[in-house]
């Protein structure tokens, strides 16, 4: 790989071990790739969920975080996707001492780094959103289809360690989706209907996804009567990552790289799938549970937009969730501190909901929240979760965010 001679000097040392490190894991991922050299990067998200981490990631870090300043900080802004708990909730979701313990200790020496505890997943809905042609170095998958699609962002899935290379070095290897090449359309879906919940709209991004099923496979979608709203195309572009490792999708008419088909792909050598209502329909079918004991209905997987969290608060006006039913509600800090403002938090939780702060649900040790809890039965409206939730020990249920509701209300799947 070519390397300027900045790089080399990191490379060398001359900026301290944390650089070194950083210079030498991405060359290791860099040639792996076949890139030929590192593009510089304007911004940095990375997963940081101790779950993820465990002891030995966060002791890892915290031996970056005894450096001198001038060699730990980070060289351009960079943020944290959802930690695994609400410190003020914890005990409320029968979570561990020992769990917030370590969480604690990873925020601690990430700040020593320079990091932003931003604790989101939807930080193109509320932090400095990426332009087209901007070249990130972006970890969740959610985050990164979002800005690569709707956007016109550049960026491969960053592991956490690769995340925290980008941060301190400003660069990340040039391969994937920072190459032009490989952002053409590679498979085309023609939409028959147009999806109305934001479950429907996740439901279609998991049949492309399932369908594309590999990371340098583009989507296609055609057929859209109308553009998505930024939900839509959140929800959407989740489900998609998550059934079919989707990096980067293509809206014909709507999405910047896809101003006509012919400017995304080369369609007269690609075959077209249709997606149909009855499709949409059977995708809901293969989840089941009309009727069951609903133990835990959960708003997460991605955090709720500041509309969403009132979509929320205006269904739950005047009601009372079930007893022997938990109503959780995962949102940013950012949107929270609104949410708050408004009144929103107060109007869910009258209702015996429980808003959450900068944490998500699956990253949050999940199944040992589940244990502690008694929960099985899982429904939600994100097909991102009820995708993932499986193999954490739950039975997964999907609906609308309006039955998602009437549901936690009943206390059964309705």
């Amino acid at each position: 790989m070519r390397l300027t001679d900045e790089e080399q000097a990191m490379l060398g040392g001359d900026f301290g071990p944390a650089r070194k490190w950083a210079m030498e894991h991405m060359l290791q991922v860099g040639r792996f790739f076949d890139a030929e050299d590192l593009v510089p990067v304007s911004q940095v998200h990375m997963m940081a969920d101790t779950e993820s981490l465990g002891e030995a990631g966060v002791a890892f870090v915290e031996e970056f975080a005894k450096l001198p300043p001038a060699e730990r900080r980070v060289r351009v802004p960079m943020i944290t996707d959802p930690r695994g708990t609400d410190f003020r909730r914890y005990k409320a979701l029968k979570q561990t001492d020992a769990m917030v313990q370590l969480e604690r200790r990873a925020v601690e020496a990430f700040e020593a780094l320079g990091i932003l505890m931003t604790d989101t997943c939807i930080n193109y809905q509320t932090i400095m959103p990426p332009v087209r042609g901007e070249h990130l170095a972006y970890g969740d998958t959610g985050v990164v289809i979002y800005c690569n699609s709707v956007l016109g962002a550049y960026s491969n899935f960053e592991g956490g360690p690769s995340a925290l290379a980008a941060g301190l070095t400003g660069r990340t290897p040039r391969y994937g989706l920072h190459l032009d090449e490989n952002r053409k359309g590679t498979c085309r879906f023609r939409a028959l209907c147009h999806p109305e919940s934001l479950s429907d709209w996740g439901a279609l991004g998991a049949i492309v996804g399932r369908a594309a099923g590999s990371y340098w496979d583009v989507p296609v979608i055609e057929g859209i009567i109308s553009p998505p709203s930024s939900d839509e195309m959140k929800h959407m572009g989740a489900a998609m990552a998550s059934f079919g490792s989707v990096p980067l999708f293509h809206m014909v008419g709507v999405t910047p790289e896809a101003t006509t088909l012919e400017a995304c792909c080369e369609p007269e050598s690609l075959p077209c799938t249709e997606i149909g209502e009855q499709d949409i329909a059977d995708f809901y079918g293969s989840y089941g549970g009309k009727g069951d004991k609903v133990d835990v209905v959960v708003f997460a997987a991605p955090q709720l937009s500041l509309v969403e969290m009132s979509r929320v608060a205006d269904l739950l006006d005047g009601k009372t969730v079930h007893p022997k039913t938990s109503l959780l509600v995962a949102t940013s800090p950012q949107v929270a501190a609104d949410a708050g403002r408004m009144g929103l938090i107060a109007r869910i939780e009258a209702s015996g909901a429980m808003v959450l702060e900068g944490m998500c649900f699956y990253n949050s040790y999940a199944r040992e929240m589940g244990e502690a809890n008694g929960w099985k039965r899982l429904l939600s409206n994100s097909v991102k979760l009820v995708n993932i939730i499986g193999g954490y020990g739950y039975q997964p249920a999907l609906a609308n965010m309006e039955d998602c509701v009437a549901s936690a209300v009943a206390g059964e799947i309705l």
